[in-house]
């Protein structure tokens, strides 16, 4: 409580006193939920940003390294297949390269979303605390 308590013996604080206090102490544990609820807002974004920045590397470097591979491999298999022609072997070669990279890109989007953008606890105790001081005025 923040108001002061006069010392007397036989004294005790004045009704003004208490709500003044317990006003206070509100309003301190409403700042105290926003500053933890502004932390965890911050940090979820870091990891977002995180998540955000290996996926783009990796796709990257996927996408690289892909288009050498299939350069080769369309060239490995039209020395394997005489038969088939340069563009069904980029075709193959293609449609083969254009499923890991579809495999790739979903395991980073799960990545993404197994961050959340709002930490559950935080957000229902800043519901609870807007809520009890809409109901208590």
């Amino acid at each position: 409580m923040s108001a002061t308590v006069p010392t007397g013996s036989n004294s005790s604080p004045s009704v003004t006193q208490l709500v003044s206090g317990i006003v206070g102490d509100v309003q301190d544990l409403g700042m105290q939920h926003f500053a933890l609820f502004r932390h965890e807002i911050k940090e979820d974004i870091r990891k977002a940003t995180n998540a955000g920045s290996s996926l783009a590397i990796g796709a990257a470097v996927l996408q690289l390294g892909g288009f050498l591979v299939a350069l080769m491999l369309v060239h490995l298999l039209s020395s394997l297949a005489p038969s088939l022609s340069l563009w069904m072997c980029y075709g193959i070669v293609g449609a083969c390269v254009l499923g890991l990279g579809t495999v790739a890109v979903s395991m980073g989007m799960a990545k993404l979303k197994a961050v959340e953008s709002l930490s559950k606890q935080a957000s229902q105790v800043m519901k609870d605390d807007a809520k009890w001081l809409t109901t208590t005025k």
